[in-house]
């Protein structure tokens, strides 16, 4: 008997991930592959969101109907956790830059950070749920840590140094999502707004925005929670060099 619900659900992501599916054993020859089915709703999701993505809509670009791709995809989640590996593709080799482990990092998140603003929607795809990682989403997570493996943090310093890296990186990318130019400019005038008329309410507050501290600063976002997470790496690692010279 076919298990069904979540652990059904999961194995089957898995097997799409990794090339594992079975093929179809009845009906014609199959005459598409799940990578082709992704790469059509990622081209969909990039041009109207991750919204407009579902099978039937997918269905229409290869001219057939949604049942159709049932014999190559299993559902719509397994569909976005293909289309999020091949997405987010292979990293970008970092392990050979010279200067060691935090070049590397920064780098890392700079590809990183490019991915999101490559596909907005993989950060509304990867949001709300344990996700099944495919192979290119592994790939950046072992880049990340072959770049600490000589560090000499222990594996569980390694692995939260990820965590507060990717963290950042999707941070940085929401602000890059959510930015609306005339909606920024309407809350630094209501701000300014409350900020003279209660001044003396929220001092602190008003004093930073007077001296220009919500202003834009210039300059790549990304940059400043950076270069604090990889100080409070340095500042773990015997010896850093990196460290020493700061």
């Amino acid at each position: 008997m076919k298990k069904v619900g979540k652990q059904a659900g999961v194995k089957e992501s898995f097997a799409l991930l990794w090339g594992e599916q079975e093929p179809p054993s009845r009906g014609p020859k199959p005459s598409l592959t799940a990578g082709q089915i992704a790469e059509a709703a990622i081209e969909i999701a990039d041009a109207e969101g991750l919204r407009a993505v579902s099978l039937a809509r997918v269905a229409k670009e290869f001219d057939v109907t949604a049942m159709a791709l049932y014999r190559y995809v299993p559902g719509k989640t397994e569909l976005l956790d293909l289309m999020v590996d091949l997405a987010i593709g292979p990293p970008t080799p970092v392990a050979g830059l010279p200067g060691g482990w935090r070049p590397q990092l920064t780098e890392w998140a700079r590809q990183c950070l490019a991915t999101y603003h490559r596909h907005p929607w993989i950060l509304a795809a990867t949001g709300m749920r344990r996700q099944i990682m495919g192979p290119h989403q592994l790939g950046w997570l072992d880049a990340a840590l072959a770049a600490l493996a000589a560090t000499g943090l222990s594996a569980a310093q390694q692995h939260d140094t990820f965590l507060l890296l990717v963290g950042h990186v999707r941070n940085v990318a929401h602000q890059y999502v959510d930015d609306d130019e005339a909606a920024n400019e309407e809350w630094a005038h209501l701000t300014a707004k409350v900020m003279e008329r209660d001044k003396e309410r929220f001092p602190a507050l008003a004093a930073v925005v007077a001296a220009g501290g919500f202003a834009p600063q210039g300059g790549n976002p990304l940059d400043f929670g950076l270069e604090r997470i990889l100080d409070g790496v340095a500042a773990l690692i015997p010896g850093d060099p990196v460290r020493d010279c700061q």
